[in-house]
């Protein structure tokens, strides 16, 4: 059974349709890179998966039981909303972390409010998720004090914490300088080994090349092409594929 199935998602903003039938499936510890032109649609797809956005049309399953069908009479409340979105972990490109709380304190704060576990658990937790990261020294440190690629790391231990079904990143890396970048994908990378089932928009070639178990190339709202690394960036059967992987590569 696929940890997550989604299925012909349509989204528009007025007359502009951004996202037009989309779908795709997902196993459990598989990664799956997004990429793709600005303005393809990768982000918005993201937003509607988090429920950050709602899609006009199609379903979201996520483990076999549909958390979202946009034909289903019965429109899903703020609560139901709010869980269906503990599935996801979301790490944006620009950190969102509080700027008030430290490094600790940015990991165990939702936990903590969504009672998760004990105080001692939650510590416990968020502790081992900071060595993970490579932030052990870094616990008592705020935001102002990071580096924007330790501000990053910080954000997907963050992430993490909830224990999502299904992570994702969007665009982990544009905001961080050349140097910083490394440090964040190297996370990203060791995380594939702990069987996290991720997805993830990046314009970053050869991280997808290297770590995507698929590939997903959007252009202009729909998926012009799906498949293994290989198949993707060393076959691919779309113009529109190619013109895009010669402008980047």
């Amino acid at each position: 059974m696929p940890v997550l199935e989604v299925k012909n998602i349509k989204k528009s903003f007025g007359k502009t349709e951004v996202l037009k039938d989309i779908g795709f499936s997902l196993e459990k510890g598989e990664v799956l890179s997004i990429i793709g032109s600005s303005g393809s649609g990768k982000t918005t797809l993201l937003r509607c998966l988090n429920f950050l956005e709602t899609a006009d049309e199609g379903s979201i399953s996520v483990n076999g039981k549909v958390i979202f069908d946009a034909s289903a009479e019965k429109k899903l409340t703020e609560a139901e909303i709010s869980e269906n979105r503990l599935h996801f972990g979301l790490v944006f490109q620009s950190f969102n972390l509080f700027p008030q709380y430290n490094v600790l304190e940015n990991i165990t704060l939702a936990p903590t409010l969504l009672k998760r576990g004990t105080p001692e658990q939650i510590k416990e937790e968020a502790l081992a998720l900071i060595e993970r990261v490579g932030l052990s020294e870094k616990i008592e440190n705020y935001p102002c004090q990071l580096s924007g690629g330790q501000q990053q790391r910080v954000a997907i231990a963050r992430a993490l914490a909830m224990k999502p079904d299904i992570l994702c990143f969007d665009e982990p890396t544009s905001a961080l300088d050349p140097e910083l970048t490394g440090e964040v994908l190297k996370v990203i990378r060791d995380l594939k080994s702990s069987d996290s089932t991720m997805i993830v928009v990046t314009h970053e070639m050869e991280f997808a090349r290297s770590v995507s178990d698929k590939v997903i190339f959007m252009a202009d709202g729909v998926i012009e092409e799906m498949g293994t690394p290989k198949e993707v960036f060393e076959n691919p059967k779309s113009l529109k594929t190619k013109n895009f992987l010669n402008k980047v590569d």
